[in-house]
């Protein structure tokens, strides 16, 4: 519910991404930007399967008070919201959706911070960093490897022609002359 928080989300997917994915275990990190994402993916996380939980942050003061001015003509039928924060708004949004999630049966975690600012980012990062480490040895893999990432980084270096890598580059490319799919 906050857009200029997508990149925290960005993080959070690289993160859970590359420290759990391993061994065939691990959840599969996706992320929302609401209200934008309510009629797509907010779709799918209300009645789709269930294969997912949520994460909701909530800052409980406003960034910035921006209220909603009054339109003479009502052209849009909100006037209802005229001099409500935004704020205000987007929290009965979260409120909202959570409630619709959670009646529907999506498992979700609430955290609630009480603003934006560089020492709660930071409460949240370590936070985050500290739960995907315990998570990775719960599921019973390194959370601090990344071996898939070495993989195809490895493959790409051999197809790219990176001296010392031939031997690899002659079995991909024998893979590669044999398959139909690339």
């Amino acid at each position: 519910y906050k857009p200029r928080l997508s990149y925290l989300s960005e993080w959070l997917k690289q993160l859970y991404g590359e420290s759990e994915g391993k061994n065939h275990r691990g959840i599969f990190p996706a992320s929302v930007t609401n209200t934008t994402d309510l009629h797509s993916l907010g779709q799918y996380i209300q009645d789709g399967q269930r294969i997912l939980f949520e994460t909701v942050i909530d800052f409980r003061s406003p960034s910035a008070d921006i209220f909603i001015p009054n339109d003479p003509a009502n052209l849009d039928g909100l006037n209802y919201l005229v001099g409500k924060d935004l704020h205000f708004i987007n929290r009965k949004a979260m409120v909202a959706t959570v409630l619709a999630h959670v009646e529907g049966g999506v498992p979700n975690i609430l955290i609630e911070v009480e603003r934006l600012n560089p020492k709660t980012i930071g409460k949240l990062l370590y936070f985050f960093m500290k739960a995907c480490g315990l998570s990775g040895y719960l599921l019973g893999v390194n959370p601090f490897n990344q071996p898939g990432v070495e993989e195809y980084k490895l493959n790409m270096f051999a197809l790219l022609g990176k001296p010392g890598t031939e031997e690899r580059r002659d079995q991909l490319e024998d893979q590669l002359n044999r398959s139909e799919a690339l």
